[in-house]
């Protein structure tokens, strides 16, 4: 199997409780990065029951490969013990040498209503494309969120410019279509980039993981940014409160 067949193998697993399926396709030794999940495989396979309970199930709507790295764009459903009875995730998944699932992030927020624009969390282009721009587009990203987080908001607001089509697709929930709408947006909810942690791409589909604060508080931040003709057409995200009470495991939701 590819690496995109075993991620969802191994998500397909958990909601079917076939621990042996996932004992076939994730290291023993798997580090968990979900704040509230115990580390290691046979931890997590304990928690199969409240899966089943609840009928949890889970649908794929993207997926990127970035060397060992696979990404997911979740919906959740029957998702309760996530939060809400849906939530939207983005779930980062290392693949070790021997081709074994390693290491698990992800970052879940409630599925919403349509914001302003009519877009939903999830909806939008799927299909990935311009597999030669992969390194480019990579860079555009890290270079962005660098003036993002560095620099003052002249500069940021000049990056924005120079990187987003003047009108594109915005899936935030909060936010309408283009510029306009992401900075009308901005004094409510009050985005802050303090620093970039990872960035994986393929082709024109570019994940952005990065520590900051919203409205205050202590967030991760997962943006997925698709590009056409060296500028981002459409934009989602996942954005989640850090938390420091009831933590399952000290591997902290970074670390890559």
């Amino acid at each position: 199997m590819s690496k995109k067949e075993k991620a969802k193998a191994f998500v397909q697993a958990a909601l079917s409780q076939d621990a042996d399926k996932a004992r076939a396709l994730v290291h023993p030794d798997y580090i968990q990065h979900n704040p509230f999940i115990p580390t290691g495989l046979e931890s997590f396979i304990g928690l199969f029951p409240v899966l089943k309970e609840h009928g949890t199930s889970a649908q794929p709507v993207r997926m990127i490969e970035d060397g060992d790295y696979v990404v997911i764009h979740h919906l959740w459903k029957g998702a309760a013990p996530f939060g809400a009875d849906e939530m939207v995730s983005f779930d980062v998944l290392r693949f070790d040498e021997s081709g074994k699932i390693a290491e698990h992030w992800d970052a879940m927020m409630p599925n919403m209503s349509p914001n302003p624009s009519g877009r939903t969390l999830l909806d939008g282009e799927t299909e990935i494309g311009d597999l030669s721009e992969t390194e480019a587009n990579k860079a555009r990203v890290a270079k962005l969120y660098e003036t993002l987080t560095g620099g003052s908001w002249e500069e940021a607001g000049a990056a924005l410019e120079a990187n987003f089509q003047p009108e594109y697709k915005q899936h935030n929930p909060r936010a309408a279509d283009g510029l306009q709408g992401f900075l009308a947006a901005m004094p409510a909810e009050q985005w802050v980039f303090t620093k970039q942690h990872k960035v994986i791409g393929e082709g024109n589909f570019v994940l952005s993981i990065a520590e900051g604060t919203h409205k205050g508080v202590h967030s991760v931040f997962y943006d997925l940014l698709r590009f056409e003709g060296g500028k981002v057409a459409e934009h989602w995200d996942v954005i989640q409160a850090i938390p420091t009470e009831g933590l399952a495991n000290e591997n902290t939701m970074f670390g890559f």
